[in-house]
Parts: C-alpha cells; sequence; structure tokens
C-alpha cells in the first residue's frame, strides 16, 4: 500500500465517482462525524457521484438515505446508498433528482431497489433463519447483529461492534454459513451470509447500470473505492484508484487484495484525507 501523497494527480483528476465502505471508513466510534459528512458534501458538490455501498441492512440505512427532522438527520448528500453487500438500495424515486444536493429536513422521495425477485428473497430468508439458528446454537458466544430487524436480504452475527468473538468463532460462523451454500464475508464488525451471487462489487456495477445506465468495468479509472475490511477485497481487486483507511491495518495479513494507497488518518479522518485529495485536482 502505497502513501495517500503518492495518488497521481492525472488519476485523482479524472475521477467522476467514488464508492465507499461506511462502518469504520465513513464512521468513527460509529458516528459519522461533522468532517466526515462535509467532505461527502464537498465530493458532491465538485461534481461526483457519491455512492456508500456496505454490509448494513436496508432498514438501517434508511434514515441516512431519505432524512429524518425527528431525529436530526439531514439525507445524505449521496446518488444512492447500497445496502446488506450489493443486494438492495435506496436510490431517487426521480432518476432526475441523481445529482441534486438533498435539502435538510426533507424527506427525500426515494426507490427500493433489489437484485432478486420477490419470491427468491422470500425463499432465500426462510431458509436463512434456519442458518441463523444453527449458528447460534452451534457456535458458544455467536450472537444475531443488533441491527438485524432491518435485514431482508442477508443475516449478520455480531464480532466487533458490541460484543467480542474470537478469531476461532469466527471462523466457525463462516464455516457454517458456507456449508449451508452461502457467501458469507467479514467486515469491520459483522459476519454476514447470503443466499446468491452478489456482493459489493456486483452490486457496484448493478447501481452503475441502474442509476446511469453506464458499465462501471469500462470506466473502472474514473471511479475510486475506500474502504477498511475484509469485506472490501473485491473492490480493492478491481479498482486500481483503491484506497484503504488507515485502520486498515487491523486487516492487511488477512487480505490477499490490498487496497492501492492507504491514509494518514483512520477511520472518518482517513476519509476526509481522500476527499481532499480528489478535491484539490478540481481547484481552478
Amino acid at each position: 500500500m502505497l502513501p495517500l501523497q503518492l495518488w497521481p494527480l492525472d488519476a485523482r483528476r479524472a475521477l467522476i465517482g467514488i464508492f465507499t465502505d461506511i462502518d469504520d471508513t465513513l464512521t468513527t466510534e460509529g458516528v459519522v462525524s461533522v468532517d466526515t459528512l462535509q467532505a461527502l458534501h464537498d465530493l458532491k458538490a465538485a461534481g461526483l457521484h457519491v455512492v456508500p455501498i456496505t454490509g448494513r441492512p436496508i432498514g438501517w440505512c434508511e434514515p441516512f438515505a431519505r432524512g429524518d427532522a425527528g431525529q436530526g438527520i439531514a439525507p445524505w448528500p449521496v446518488d444512492a446508498l447500497v445496502a446488506e453487500n450489493g443486494a438492495v438500495a435506496f436510490a431517487p424515486h426521480n432518476l432526475s433528482q441523481i445529482g441534486l444536493q438533498p435539502a435538510w429536513n426533507k424527506r427525500e422521495q426515494l426507490s427500493k431497489l433489489y437484485q432478486q425477485d420477490a419470491s427468491t428473497r422470500a425463499a432465500n430468508f426462510a431458509r436463512m433463519q434456519q442458518v441463523a439458528q444453527q449458528v447460534v446454537r452451534e457456535v458458544p458466544g455467536a450472537t444475531l447483529a443488533q441491527d438485524s430487524a432491518g435485514r431482508e436480504t442477508d443475516i449478520a452475527f455480531d464480532h466487533s461492534e458490541f460484543t467480542h468473538l474470537p478469531p476461532d468463532a469466527i471462523a466457525r460462523v463462516v464455516a457454517i454459513l458456507q456449508a449451508a451454500g452461502m457467501h458469507a464475508t467479514v467486515s469491520s464488525i459483522h459476519i454476514n451470509g447470503w443466499f446468491g451471487e452478489h456482493n459489493k462489487w456486483e452490486g457496484a456495477r448493478w447501481i452503475v447500470r441502474a442509476l446511469w445506465g453506464r458499465d462501471l468495468q469500462a470506466e473502472i479509472g474514473q471511479w475510486a473505492y475506500v474502504g477498511d475490511s475484509t469485506n472490501d477485497q473485491l473492490m480493492f481487486q478491481h479498482f486500481g484508484n483503491s484506497v484503504g483507511v488507515a485502520n486498515i491495518r487491523r486487516f492487511e495479513a488477512q487480505l490477499a487484495h490490498l487496497p492501492r494507497y492507504i491514509s494518514p488518518s483512520a477511520r472518518g479522518a482517513g476519509f476526509a484525507e481522500v476527499a481532499q485529495a480528489i478535491l484539490e485536482t478540481r481547484t481552478p
């Protein structure tokens, strides 16, 4: 991983958009700081596409996608918010709204987009609940993530958000999920499992086709990705303009595919540094 300062100016200047993980990439201690939120605003104001893509459930993402005045949450200044490792997304109901800055205290009119049809989702959901029960029964200390109620297309187990699960237990959970025919990834806080061929990379390709009718692979040099964990490996593999925030070092030994660059700072502060590295190429 090269220091962020070695990211070539021409590569940064050519960017039209940025994908980013959320937990421990945008967030710091579970919160998106004022500086990090401002970085998102500044990227959008500079005309870039901004798309968070996360293992978090779609229900958890909804207040940030729509805005919630009652909770003092403004809609994030993003083009879409892709959840559950690429399976489902919130995007503007009127696609002509893409690129516009959301208004403070205004609930956005959004559409929920899925990669799987309704019957497939229903069948998979029932199967996943059976596997979840097996994991909790067979792995001491394994518990469903507290955000599980908002999940529609996957299941998640907490290993570092509100509880601690040791590495051998994490490996056992992953093995059970895979033995059931599920895909499994480990983020900085959760172990996620699902049925289907989606993942963060396929989710990114899907949302670019859905929103803009374009082929992400064909224009990959014009997009960047920022992440922090093992479930970002596919994105690091495909994006030449990939950056790990400094806390990626926690998982470095486990990564087959490393990000090309690394920020000086961790978590949200690191994301803000990445944003600044891009934005400085837009200064007249």
